[in-house]
């Protein structure tokens, strides 16, 4: 499958809210990707921005929510979407909830509490704060993975350090919050009324016809 060209952040905005999911990168269903749509003179060009350097402003726009979805791997859903993703992924809890049934690992709530209590945060500073150096703490990237899996965590923008001059430079480092801290607890949970199987079957049902019927066991694996 192919969509049009993405040649610019507004395009990916646009074919986001058009199709509702947009993996980043390539993956099992052929085409469904910004990596596939977007074309190659734009990947880390030294004279002009592309999608690597987009993510941050469409993060910031808040039209999308952009994070680790889809078998951990990164990605955009659509504002319309996410309520419907989120009340899918908590399986009917939020986070607390999923904390005092004993379905939380205490690493996982002491990044969650860290960001919810912050409202933003850096993953160096989240990293600092809860001592994950090399002789302390260890699988920050397995939790924060998980948790923006779960729809508790998103990314916020990225932020880039800066030379002497004031200039840009690397690769950006991730900037987190919570959907609810982003949109509000009432649209984060407005799907709640519905059993989480439902929604699945409505995001699989939707993206059956989106991308006219991939492999329903690979579309089931890139979703769960």
């Amino acid at each position: 499958m192919r969509f049009r060209k993405l040649k610019s952040a507004e395009d990916i905005i646009k074919l986001v809210e058009d199709i509702g999911f947009l993996p980043f990168f390539a993956n099992d269903i052929e085409g469904f990707s910004v990596e596939e749509n977007c074309p190659s003179e734009l990947w880390f060009s030294s004279d002009k921005d592309g999608p690597w350097e987009w993510k941050g402003p469409i993060a910031r726009d808040r039209r999308c929510v952009y994070g680790k979805f889809f078998a951990g791997k990164a990605g955009f859903i659509s504002r319309e979407w996410f309520p419907i993703l989120a009340n899918y992924r908590r399986d009917g809890y939020d986070f607390d909830a999923r904390w005092e049934d004993g379905l939380v690992s205490q690493k996982d709530k002491d990044v969650y509490d860290l960001i919810s209590k912050n409202g933003v945060m850096i993953s160096k500073k989240i990293k600092s704060a809860l001592n994950y150096r090399k002789d302390g703490n260890t699988g920050f990237e397995t939790v924060i993975t998980r948790l923006q899996m779960q729809t508790y965590v998103n990314t916020a923008d990225f932020v880039y350090m800066q030379d002497k001059h004031g200039n840009p430079y690397g690769w950006g480092v991730a900037e987190y919050t919570t959907p609810e801290a982003m949109f509000g607890e009432d649209y984060i949970s407005k799907a709640y009324s519905q059993e989480p199987e439902k929604s699945h079957a409505v995001i699989f049902e939707h993206l059956t016809k989106t991308l006219k019927a991939p492999d329903a066991k690979i579309l089931s694996k890139l979703l769960k």
